[in-house]
């Protein structure tokens, strides 16, 4: 009978503890590990007649080009998919029309075959024109749609000669489709109107620009640029449905999740924290169709009752097709959980805790909130939403160092005022010090 009651008094303070330690986040369990896709990455090479210029390094372009392929080719890791799309490189005519469609993709994206890589790139020689808007838009189409990050390398010496497509044009379109497309740019070419073409490619896409002017600076940077393809590509995100009050939204832990919004609406999503707890959250919204830049996006965390506890800030990435923000909030460490509309507060009034519940930490639950103000231009349409990517983590607090305390209330005024007369003595033994000697001179 006792080991009965023994066991029966260990499970209600086991289920007391568990219920008000908080939420257990629904999608936690229930989702399933996200596999991460391999990086996927194409290689744009221009091999327009230009190309046959010997000013890098005493070498032609091209050369340099290759060798620098070579190089990075031989590094590359196991599991990185390669492709490799030339401009330029088989017409040898004047037929501007004709030569604008001159681009090919000599090595589909997929498993790197070197031997197969450097033997297609060993083999250009420099043609005919320079079709750069065409060979990006046919190199996206090479990379596939997927959920990884994909990965654009353009390197050439020279702008487009062949508008429309305008490479900066096609560029915006790219980055519309999605924010996991990134283009990067090597120019081998010291000339001002390359240079401003290119910067405005990889600023469309979040991309970088680079003028390489040395056989070593493109080798490196090209390997720089295909590591980061590696290191950066993403996992799958969650899809979630946020709601749109805080009552009956989604409750989540920490990951990354996908979900849409309408212009002008207002998401909320849960976050369980605990007392000694960070809960760090980022928001971005990729703007794929036709939209009135005039506002932005707010992310914001509130109490369940609706007061608000931090609002965000803007997270600027260099890309000018998503609009990003983010917030950090740590739960109380005094017991003011309550005042935060933590789960806790929600407890019937009467009731009394257990022991085993007293011992349990609270758990804060916090609404995130993201809204967008955007609104849509003239035939936009505005089904489905516009995409939308949240990060959730919760981490251990880190607070601010604590300033130094000048005491409150009657004690920081006796402190001032001590002040107040210790200055003014000093000032009058050094007035009366500097009128006599004054005087003595």
């Amino acid at each position: 009978m006792i080991n009965k009651r023994w066991s029966s008094a260990v499970l209600l303070g086991l289920l007391a503890a568990t219920t008000l330690a908080g939420p257990v986040p629904a999608l936690a369990d229930d989702r399933a590990e996200p596999t991460a896709e391999p990086p996927r990455v194409q290689l744009v090479l221009d091999v327009s007649g230009s190309m046959r210029a010997t000013d890098i390094d005493g070498r032609s372009r091209i050369s340099v080009a290759q060798q620098a392929f070579g190089e990075v080719v031989d590094a590359l890791p196991d599991e990185t998919q390669l492709g490799i799309r030339v401009l330029g490189a088989t017409y040898q005519g004047k037929d501007k029309q004709q030569g604008c469609r001159d681009t090919q993709q000599i090595v589909p994206v997929g498993p790197v075959d070197r031997a197969q890589a450097k033997a297609a790139v060993a083999t250009l020689r420099p043609t005919g024109f320079t079709p750069v808007g065409l060979a990006l838009r046919e190199a996206a189409k090479d990379l596939g749609a997927g959920t990884a990050a994909r990965r654009i390398v353009l390197i050439t010496d020279g702008e487009d000669t062949c508008a429309p497509p305008d490479p900066c044009q096609v560029a915006r379109e790219l980055a519309a489709q999605g924010t996991t497309l990134v283009v990067d740019t090597l120019g081998l070419a010291p000339d001002e109107k390359v240079r401003r073409q290119l910067l405005c490619i990889a600023t469309a896409t979040g991309g970088t620009y680079t003028a390489a002017q040395s056989a070593e600076d493109l080798t490196d940077r090209l390997k720089q640029l295909v590591d980061r393809a590696r290191d950066t590509h993403a996992t799958t995100p969650a899809k979630v449905d946020g709601t749109d009050a805080c009552q009956g939204a989604p409750l989540l832990a920490p990951g990354v999740y996908t979900d849409r919004e309408t212009f002008s609406e207002h998401r909320w999503y849960r976050v369980p924290v605990r007392p000694g707890q960070e809960l760090r959250a980022s928001v971005s919204v990729a703007l794929d169709r036709p939209v009135n830049p005039d506002f932005g996006v707010l992310l914001r965390a509130t109490a369940t009752d609706g007061r608000e506890l931090v609002r965000g800030v803007d997270a600027g990435s260099g890309r000018t097709d998503v609009v990003s923000a983010g917030l950090r909030w740590s739960a109380a460490e005094d017991g003011d959980d309550d005042a935060a509309g933590g789960d806790d507060a929600e407890r019937d009034e009467g009731s009394a805790p257990t022991p085993a519940a007293s011992a349990a930490p609270a758990v804060t639950t916090v609404c995130l909130v993201v809204s967008n103000m955007f609104s849509p231009r003239t035939g936009t349409a505005a089904d489905p939403g516009m995409p939308v990517e949240l990060t959730v983590d919760v981490v251990a607090a880190s607070p601010a160092p604590d300033g130094p305390d000048l005491g409150r209330g009657w004690v920081l005024l006796l402190l001032l005022t001590l002040a107040g007369l210790l200055t003014g003595l000093v000032t009058g033994l050094l007035t009366r010090w500097w009128v006599a000697t004054w005087r003595e001179n």
